[in-house]
């Protein structure tokens, strides 16, 4: 009995596949699935083991060397000398021309020197033979130097028409005075106005820094500019110098008269008398 249920299942089961149609997966269609699924995956997996290279990576890009007089600071290279042949200094300041890296280093080793870059722009370029303690004091007298250097100047400007009134001439002018007492330059500009009568305006602009209290000298003296239609200057404050100079006019103007034709007369009077 239960072989006979067992072969019409079998049958039914097949009745019923030939009704439904062909299987969605045949032995037929198994290889091509197969093939697509596997290029597939090996293009998936082909990528990250490549090993070809690139030509941007077969070729880097050349790093641009930067263009430096000399070093910013002292400092010995060691013994890592990235040049072949170099011009050397000794110790003392006197030339010992261009020698290889190798006689330079056992220089180094004999006289217990150390070698400090001055010029990485000439051919060849110069090094100095240089102990411990000159390195030192170079570097000391270059932190010195840093900080006794002043910074640029600021540069001030005013602009105003050659019309302007007394009263705010007088007003500007002071102002001008005050940014000169802080060390800093002043450009004044001067515009000629259009119902003004035609006035040279650089000497204009001249008599108006005549009228200044202090004592000032020019960057730029005063010229015409903008084809003719305004005047520039640039004012700075005066130098020690020029301040002692300045001094040493106004003592000699005060000096009184000199008395030698006085005192020829009065010699002469009294050779009379006698």
């Amino acid at each position: 009995m239960s072989a006979v249920c067992v072969r019409w299942l079998l049958s039914h089961a097949a009745r019923t596949a030939s009704s439904i149609g062909p299987p969605l997966w045949s032995p037929a269609s198994r290889p091509t699935t197969l093939s697509r699924r596997f290029c597939v995956f090996a293009g998936s997996w082909s990528r990250p083991f490549s090993t070809e290279v690139s030509d941007a990576e077969k070729t880097p890009p050349a790093k641009k060397k930067k263009n430096t007089p000399a070093h910013a600071s002292i400092s010995s290279v060691g013994r890592k000398i990235p040049h072949r042949e170099i011009q050397v200094i000794s110790e003392a300041g006197e030339n010992l021309g261009t020698m290889h890296r190798a006689d330079v280093i056992k220089i180094m080793d004999q006289k217990s020197l150390k070698l400090v870059l001055l010029s990485e722009n000439r051919e060849p370029p110069v090094y100095q033979l240089m102990s411990g303690k000159q390195i030192h004091e170079e570097q000391l007298r270059q932190r010195e130097k840093s900080k006794t250097k002043a910074p640029p100047p600021q540069m001030k400007e005013l602009t105003f028409s050659v019309g302007i009134a007394s009263h705010d001439l007088s007003t500007k002018l002071k102002q001008v005075e005050s940014w000169l007492e802080k060390k800093h330059h002043v450009r004044m500009t001067v515009r000629g106005g259009h119902a003004e009568p035609a006035v040279s305006l650089d000497v204009a602009l001249e008599q108006m820094v005549e009228q200044m209290d202090v004592m000032v000298a020019f960057v730029s003296k005063p010229k015409v500019i903008k084809d003719g239609r305004a005047a520039m200057c640039i004012l700075r404050p005066p130098s020690a110098k020029e301040l002692s100079q300045k001094g040493k006019s106004k003592t000699e103007e005060k000096k009184p008269p000199s008395t030698t034709s006085e005192a020829f007369s009065s010699t002469t009077e009294e050779s009379t008398k006698l």
